[in-house]
């Protein structure tokens, strides 16, 4: 194990509106541009790196010491490493935890993923606040400043972008479910972390994840008590293909969304989205329900948002709302099975405030059943 405190070759990490901030690798050497933004919890850095709503992104730990637990082989959300560089202040060559298979440097390196520490990530993070999040190249090859720049403005962004087609599955699985389970579940596949597959087994749910275009006859084939729009990466309005056919699933079957799933029923329903100045990404996210206000600290990661004025509020009604800026965070129909949350009741990394809301995914699946199962004929006296 490299346990070496030495300094890694340069590296720097260049905005698109000039600003270059200065480090050293850590990482696997080479160059890369995303969308540069902020996450403000202290540990779960296994979790962010591997939750495919991160694609396309260079992620900045607001925590100065990152690596501290090390890297194992139970907590990843994806088969795969899925940000495009992580950005700390000092990374921890010796992490200690019984758990521990792995340190991050020598993690990163493995998956080919670029980190730079050094960097003033106070300074940057601060940077992110005034101006927003932007495009951002990152270099451990030793181009100048001005180079990089001109990569991070040249880069295309996330706006308008469809993102999902990088990160969804190409075919139909299933995932391990206990046995006995109540219902059957399609998941739509737009990045879906591990968690949320765990979660839904544990709630007695027997899971197909399905690809993001499958259509929705396809979909409704299968049978489905319920279906679940996952959480994805990028802009929900670079997906018109994906929205049209979510459409035709309202009112044929349950539906939970989080996250990217949330934003995409939003768009089905009438709704619009816009883009986050800096984004939510954290696991300390004050959410209030709008019915009973009772506040749930929550785990956050996306960069766009539903405008709640655009919903159609005599069928669609708010449950709850962002204590930190006011966005939707929240909404149910008011006559079909829908629900969608813009947090992660999966929680990982995060709190637990609101995993329940998978349970309540369950009743709605049977309280629909019910509703719609055949009713015995009425016998007639002779």
């Amino acid at each position: 194990m490299d346990v070496s405190m030495g300094h890694g070759p340069d590296a720097l990490i260049a905005l698109e509106d000039g600003t270059v901030y200065r480090g050293r690798s850590f990482g696997a050497p080479g160059e890369r541009c995303g969308e540069v933004v902020f996450n403000t919890a202290m540990t779960g850095y296994q979790e962010v790196l591997t939750d495919p709503s991160y694609k396309a992104q260079i992620v900045a730990m607001t925590y100065p010491l990152i690596g501290n637990t090390g890297v194992n082989p139970d907590d990843p959300e994806s088969a795969h490493v899925q940000v495009e560089g992580l950005v700390v202040k000092e990374c921890c060559r010796v992490p200690s935890n019984w758990r521990s298979r792995q340190p991050l440097h020598e993690h990163l390196r493995e998956h080919g993923v670029l980190g730079i520490e050094g960097v003033d990530t106070r300074a940057l993070t601060l940077h992110i606040r005034t101006a927003g999040a932007m495009k951002a190249a990152i270099s451990t090859l030793g181009r100048r400043a001005d180079e990089l720049v001109a990569m991070a403005r040249a880069w295309p962004g996330l706006v308008g972008q469809d993102m999902v087609q990088h990160v969804t599955c190409a075919e139909p699985w299933r995932w391990p479910s206990p046995g006995g389970a109540r219902f059957h579940v399609v998941v739509y596949d737009f990045g879906c972390k591990h968690n949320i597959l765990r979660l839904l087994a544990r709630s007695g749910c027997e899971i197909t994840v399905v690809p993001a275009t499958t259509p929705a006859a396809d979909a409704l084939a299968l049978e489905p008590h319920g279906v679940l729009l996952s959480n994805g990466p990028g802009d929900p309005a670079g997906l018109p293909h994906i929205v049209a056919e979510v459409r035709k699933l309202l009112g044929a079957t349950p539906i939970f969304g989080i996250c990217l799933g949330h934003q995409i029923l939003a768009l089905a329903l009438g709704g619009k989205t816009f883009k986050l100045v800096f984004g939510h990404r954290g696991a300390n996210h004050p959410v209030r329900a709008c019915s009973g206000g009772r506040v749930d600290i929550t785990s956050q990661n996306h960069g766009f948002c539903v405008e709640p004025d655009s919903l159609p509020l005599d069928e669609v009604e708010p449950t709850y709302v962002n204590l930190n800026d006011g966005t939707l965070e929240g909404f149910r129909h008011r006559g079909l099975p829908i629900v969608a949350v813009q947090f992660h009741p999966e929680a990982s990394p995060g709190p637990h405030d609101s995993i329940l809301l998978f349970d309540k995914f369950t009743e709605m699946m049977a309280q629909h059943q019910r509703h719609t199962a055949p009713q015995p004929a009425a016998c007639e006296d002779p």
